[in-house]
C-alpha cells in the first residue's frame, strides 16, 4: 500500500482547537514551582557557598559556566526537539529530564555541606558547585520547551492568554518562594526534624516542584509526531540544511523525495536518517541562527537588551540596599554595627524582590486590559521605559522607601520579558501560516528552535553581566554604577524596541 505525503504526511499541521481556562492555569503551574525554586536559589545559595567555605576566587566561575553552556546547547535541544518522535509528545519529554535535572541539581546545593564533611570539605565544596551549576543550567532551560509546548497544543488567541498565565504564576511563585524563604525555619519543629534551614528549603522547594510538574504534563495531551503504526514510513528530507529553522520545515514536492521502507529495511534506514539528522542540527545549527531572518534577529537583540538590565539589577540589587541605602559594610567584623546594618539592607532587599515578584503577576493582568489600546509595541515599550526610568530614580535617590515602592516597577519589566517576546513569535508563526496556507506540508519555522533562540538571550546576558558588571564595580568601586547601567541600557532599549522590532497588525489578520 502506497502512502502519500499529502494523505499521511507526519509534518502536516493540525488546528489546535480551542483550550479552557482550566487547561492553560494547569499548564502553568510548572512557571510556579520553577519561581518558587529560583527564589529558593536566590535567598540561600550565597549562605550555602559560603557555609562550604568556596573561595571567593571560584565565585564567577559558578555563575558564568551555566549560561555558557546554556547559550551553546539550547538552540540544540530546541531542534531536536522540533522532530522529537515520542509517543508522548514533542516537548514533555525534555520537560521531564530537565525538570529532573532541577530537583538533583537543588538536592546537591542545598545538602552539600551534609553529604561530606570533615576531611572532605573539599568534596562538599565541589557538590554545591556541581549543584548550582546544574539548577542554574536546567531551570534555565527548561522554558524553551515550555513555550514551545504552548504553541503548539494551543489557537492563536491561547498562546497569548496561556502567556499571560505564566507570567501571573511566575510572579506568585516566586512571591512564595521569598515569603517562605524569609522564615527562620531552624527554629521551627521541621528545622530541627531535618536538620537545617536548608534541607527544609529543599522539602518545601522539592514538594512544590514536583505537584506543580506533574499538573502541568498532565494539562493538556501532545499528539506524537510520526504515526509508525503503518507497514511504510515517508522520509522527508530537506534540500537547504542551512535554512533557518529548516530541521522542522518541509517545503513542497519538489524539495523533498518520498522512500517506501520494508519492514526489514526499516531499522537500518532509520540508524541512518538519524545519523544525518544529528549531523545537520551540529553543523548547521549555528549558520541557520546567524541567518535567521531580521524581524527575529531584531527581537533577539532587544531581549538581549531587556534581559541584561533587568540581571544587571536584580542580581545586585540586595547588595545594593546593604551598602548604598543602608550604608553598611559586608567586610566589616560580623559583630560589628556596620555589618549588622548591611544585613539588615539585605533583608529589606528581599522583600523588594518580593515586591517584585507581586506586581510582576498583577500587570501581567493589566497588559491584557491595556492590550487593546496599546497594542504589544506599546507595552513593549512602556515596560523598558518604566524600568529604566524607576533603576534610574534608585540609583540617583538611593532612599529606603522609595526605592521599596519603586520595586514594583521591575515586575512590570519582569512580565513584559516573559510574554511580548514570545506573543510576537506567536505572531509571526502566524504570519507564516497563513502565507502558506495553500501548501500541503507545514513549511512554518520551527516553534522549539525560535523559543530556544529568545531563551539563549537569557543566557548570553547572564555571561555579560557576570563578565562586564564585576569589572564595572571593580573599577568605580560603588555598586550604585550597577544600577545606573541597568537603567542605561533599559531606556536604550525601549529606543529600540520602538523603532527595529516588527510588529504585526493584528486587526488585519
Amino acid at each position: 500500500m502506497t502512502l502519500t505525503q499529502q494523505d499521511h504526511n507526519p509534518f502536516k499541521p493540525v488546528k489546535p482547537s480551542k483550550k479552557r481556562t482550566g487547561q492553560l492555569i494547569m499548564h502553568s503551574t510548572i512557571m510556579f514551582g520553577r519561581e518558587f525554586c529560583y527564589a529558593v536559589e536566590a535567598a540561600f545559595v550565597t549562605p550555602v557557598l559560603l557555609t562550604v567555605g568556596l573561595p571567593k576566587s571560584l565565585y564567577s566561575i559558578v555563575w558564568l559556566i551555566s549560561p555558557i553552556l546554556g547559550f551553546l546547547l539550547q538552540p540544540v535541544v530546541g531542534s531536536v526537539s522540533d522532530r522529537c518522535t515520542s509517543r508522548w509528545g514533542k516537548r514533555r519529554p525534555f520537560i521531564l529530564i530537565l525538570s529532573l535535572l532541577m530537583l538533583l541539581g537543588m538536592a546537591l546545593y542545598l545538602n552539600g555541606d551534609a553529604l561530606i564533611s570533615g576531611t572532605w570539605k573539599t568534596w562538599a565544596i565541589i557538590i554545591t558547585m556541581l549543584g548550582v551549576v546544574l539548577f542554574d543550567f536546567a531551570a534555565d532551560f527548561i522554558d524553551g520547551p515550555i513555550k514551545a509546548y504552548l504553541f503548539d497544543v494551543c489557537t492563536h488567541q491561547d498562546k497569548q492568554k496561556g502567556l499571560h498565565y505564566h507570567a501571573l504564576l511566575t510572579g506568585l511563585g516566586g512571591a512564595l518562594g521569598y515569603l517562605t524563604g524569609a522564615i527562620d525555619w531552624g527554629a521551627t519543629i521541621l528545622g530541627k526534624y531535618l536538620g537545617s534551614e536548608f534541607h527544609v528549603m529543599f522539602f518545601f522547594g522539592a514538594l512544590v516542584f514536583l505537584l506543580c510538574l506533574v499538573v502541568h504534563l498532565c494539562s493538556i495531551p501532545e499528539a506524537p509526531l510520526v504515526d509508525t503504526s503503518g507497514e511504510t514510513k515517508v522520509l522527508v528530507k530537506n534540500s537547504q540544511p542551512d535554512q533557518y529553522g529548516a530541521i522542522e520545515s518541509v517545503k513542497n514536492n519538489s524539495e523533498c523525495s518520498e522512500m517506501q521502507i520494508s519492514p526489514k529495511e526499516e531499522k537500518l534506514t532509520t540508524k541512518a536518517d538519524s545519523q544525518v539528522q544529528r549531523q545537520i542540527t551540529i553543523m548547521s545549527l549555528l549558520e541557520a541562527l546567524l541567518n535567521m531572518p531580521p524581524h527575529y534577529r531584531s527581537l533577539c537583540l532587544s531581549h538581549l537588551m531587556g534581559w541584561t538590565a533587568f540581571l544587571s539589577n536584580m542580581l545586585f540589587f540586595t547588595d545594593f540596599m546593604g551598602q548604598i541605602v543602608f550604608e553598611g559594610d559586608p567586610y566589616a567584623p560580623h559583630n560589628s554595627t556596620a555589618y549588622r546594618t548591611y544585613k539588615r539592607g539585605v533583608e529589606i532587599g528581599c522583600w523588594g524582590l518580593c515586591i517584585n515578584a507581586i506586581s510582576s503577576s498583577v500587570y501581567s493582568y493589566v497588559q491584557r486590559a491595556l492590550l487593546p489600546f496599546l497594542g504589544l509595541k506599546g507595552l513593549y515599550f512602556v515596560g523598558y521605559l518604566l524600568f529604566g526610568l524607576g533603576t534610574g530614580f534608585i540609583g540617583l535617590f538611593p532612599k529606603v522607601h522609595p526605592t521599596l515602592t519603586l520595586c514594583s516597577l521591575f515586575g512590570v519589566m519582569s512580565s513584559t520579558l516573559y510574554t511580548i517576546p514570545f506573543n510576537l513569535v506567536a505572531n509571526y508563526h502566524k504570519e507564516e501560516l497563513n502565507q502558506k496556507h495553500d501548501e500541503a506540508a507545514d513549511s512554518s519555522r520551527g516553534k522549539g528552535i525560535d523559543c530556544a533562540a529568545l531563551t539563549c538571550m537569557v543566557q548570553l546576558a547572564q555571561i555579560i553581566v557576570g563578565v562586564g558588571l564585576g569589572l564595572l564595580v571593580s573599577a568605580v568601586g560603588s555598586v550604585v554604577v550597577v544600577v545606573i547601567s541597568a537603567s542605561a541600557v533599559a531606556l536604550l532599549g525601549s529606543c529600540f524596541v520602538a523603532l527595529f522590532v516588527r510588529y504585526i497588525d493584528e486587526s488585519n489578520k
